[in-house]
């Protein structure tokens, strides 16, 4: 493959997954707010309204959990493109039937149709990524996946907070929908999907499809090692973590901080161009200074430290500051944990990587449901309890270290065995 047509296959997909990401991006802000009002329109409890909030944001990755898995199968056997087609599809589809809600049922058909289809794009773009690139480029190419997508959190808050509180007075029932000022963020997010899916059908190529018996051969074999169970449960942690943060602080930025969607966004803003910035430089520099393994147990004692730290503080530029150093430790562990991920298996990168992203989901899942509910407490408890989890991961890391010697020390005398016994 020539390296141009290298490069325009490697920015649609980092394309597809910024809309994506983008989608998601606005409804951070703006989710308090938009299941408040829906929720007092429908005469519903308001002692619920965070119940709902955490709710609505994990049932999204609830059926990303229950779909993803297929994707990467049907990824491995049709190629990346038609499911990365597929998901972007859904992707517009979701942003129509949330910017028109009229009520908090419609949200959450919008957020359940959201998480079938759009667990198409990330991972199965990411086994896409893996195809073209080299193993020694992997962590490079996996860290520009994840710019892709923390740009996409930078520029969603922004632009969701903006236009929900444009002077655009726009107020439009058609049966079921309702347009008005709400609407716009998501109308917007549904346009610049459209567009995205007619530049990926016309110009993306599609990957070659994985032989069958090729698939079955290496499935069990190196799917469930203890390395990559390690592996997993990291990446468990970490997202638990940053979807916890990301569903608390907006209501804890509402209610305790009496911030306004603006300066929520500018918070989830920051996380994101943080963790943009930094995610290629750890990846492309890291490894010069600390290994992989120390870099990870690094970022997840930043990350941790920081969420502990995190509800002691009332001042605005301290919790931005905070936040930077919250989304450093992110920064440090996730491009390393996909890179190791997708380095198991190169004919099952696709799985591989899907597993990865089921296991994600559930962290995304339990995070906003445990926390929200931790709020009832006070706002203490779900910062300082995940914190806590974080640092306890640390300790992970040291069984991945001695997993990993196991494992070189096994490929070592293998290797000796075989030149031993000769051709």
């Amino acid at each position: 493959m020539e390296r141009k047509e290298k490069l325009n296959r490697i920015f649609l997909i980092l394309l597809s997954l910024f809309v994506v990401m983008l989608g998601y991006g606005i409804l951070l802000p703006t989710l308090p707010y938009y299941t408040e009002r829906l929720a007092i329109k429908g005469n519903l409890d308001t002692d619920l309204i965070n119940f709902h909030i955490g709710l609505l944001t994990s049932i999204y990755p609830f059926f990303q959990l229950l779909f993803v898995v297929v994707w990467g199968k049907l990824s491995d056997k049709y190629g990346r493109k038609p499911i990365i087609i597929c998901g972007l599809i859904g992707f517009v589809i979701m942003q129509l039937l949330t910017g028109l809600a009229t009520s908090l049922t419609m949200l959450y058909v919008a957020r359940i149709f959201g998480g079938i289809f759009t667990s198409a794009v990330i991972p199965v773009s990411n086994a896409y990524l893996s195809d073209i690139t080299s193993e020694k480029r992997r962590t490079k190419i996996m860290a520009w996946s994840g710019v892709a997508i923390s740009s996409g959190v930078i520029f969603g808050p922004a632009i969701g907070s903006f236009l929900s509180q444009t002077d655009i007075h726009i107020k439009y029932t058609i049966g079921l929908l309702h347009l008005d000022r709400f609407s716009v963020p998501f109308l917007f997010a549904s346009l610049l999907g459209l567009i995205v899916l007619f530049v990926v059908t016309k110009w993306l190529k599609n990957t070659a499809r994985v032989p069958k018996f090729t698939t079955q051969k290496v499935s069990l074999r190196f799917t469930f090692t203890k390395y990559f169970i390690v592996l997993l449960l990291l990446s468990f942690v970490i997202q638990f973590a940053v979807t916890l943060f990301e569903t608390v602080f907006s209501i804890y930025g509402k209610d305790e901080l009496a911030f306004n969607s603006n300066q929520i966004g500018i918070g989830f803003m920051l996380c994101g161009a943080i963790m943009a910035v930094l995610q290629p430089v750890f990846a492309t520099y890291g490894e010069k200074v600390l290994s992989t393994k120390k870099q990870i147990a690094l970022g997840l004692f930043i990350s941790g430290l920081s969420l502990i730290v995190f509800p002691f503080l009332n001042n605005e530029f301290m919790v931005y500051g905070l936040i930077i150093v919250f989304a450093t430790g992110v920064a440090m562990v996730t491009p390393n944990l996909l890179s190791a991920v997708s380095l198991l298996s190169k004919n099952n990168t696709g799985r591989n990587i899907s597993i990865q992203s089921s296991t994600n989901s559930i962290g995304q899942i339990l995070g906003p449901i445990l926390g929200t509910w931790m709020l009832a407490g006070s706002f203490y408890y779900p910062f300082i309890i995940a914190g806590m989890v974080v640092l306890f991961a640390i300790g992970l890391v040291y069984y991945l270290n001695q997993q990993s010697r196991g494992m070189n020390g096994a490929l070592l005398v293998g290797q000796q065995k075989k030149s031993n016994d000769g051709p």
